[in-house]
């Protein structure tokens, strides 16, 4: 098992060394996708760069989207013979000190999708946290299971490389704020496990959020809209696997 970290960065390019910092520690691989930032963030990124050994650097062009880096850098990962991939968000708004035991039960569970259940403190808008609950809810739907996804949006998560890799070959997946839920809605197509870890989560002062409230919800009602076609298209494989879990449980 080769274990990295992936961190896109879009106008958070002052807070990103505070968590290199954290992850370098750990002396993995960090890759770092510049999501097509300004010159003042391009910056702060390569000093970073400069000042840290073990990343890769990895340039979009211009602004692509959240979805669209952690993508790009899965594709590259899989080239490094990376096999499990610590997605991070560069704002700092995650708590660092979970990142050993993340890194602990992937290696425990190696077939597994390992992703933060986040505690939220009062820092959080009343609107974030209503979405997330959206999300749960259709998710929840569109993939046939209950009580079983716990946060469909959280991008603090072990990604196992290969079974991404191959969603990647054959499916769109969306390029913005639609992605965490849609990848995590795959993986569950895929039957690949989800353990679930505390993480807390908040929200500074004055940070900058990359959400835009029309076009984001547009996106995502599209990716929504996708992923329910996607669920009739799986639906005789998906209501066997439900029956087959809920045998299992009432057997135990």
């Amino acid at each position: 098992m080769q274990q990295g970290f992936i961190i896109p960065v879009y106008n958070h390019g002052n807070t990103l060394q505070n968590v290199v910092a954290e992850l370098s520690a750990y002396n993995l691989p960090i890759l770092i996708v510049d999501d097509g930032n300004k010159e003042q963030d391009k910056t702060y990124i390569n000093l970073v760069c400069q000042k840290f050994n073990n990343i890769t650097l990895i340039v979009n062009r211009r602004n692509r989207g959240k979805g669209y880096s952690v993508c790009r850098a899965i594709k590259t990962a899989y080239k490094m013979g990376i096999t499990h991939l610590f997605q991070i968000d560069a704002d700092g708004q995650h708590d660092m000190e979970q990142v050993k035991t993340f890194l602990e039960k992937s290696k425990e569970n190696p077939d597994s999708l390992i992703s933060g259940c986040p505690v939220f403190d009062e820092t959080i808008p009343e609107n974030r946290k209503n979405g997330k609950q959206i999300s749960n809810n259709y998710a929840s739907f569109v993939t046939l299971t209950e009580g079983y996804i716990k946060d469909a949006m959280c991008g603090y998560r072990v990604y196992p490389v290969e079974p991404f890799f191959k969603i990647l070959k054959f499916s769109y997946i969306d390029t913005h704020m639609g992605f965490d839920t849609e990848i995590l809605i795959r993986l569950i197509w895929k039957n690949v496990p989800l353990i679930y870890l505390p993480v807390k989560v908040s929200y500074p002062v004055g940070g900058k959020s990359n959400f835009r409230m029309v076009r984001d919800n547009i996106r995502i009602s599209f990716m929504f809209a996708r992923m329910t076609i996607g669920m009739w298209i799986r639906y005789p494989m998906l209501a066997r696997r439900r029956k087959r879990n809920k045998i299992g449980k009432e057997e135990k």
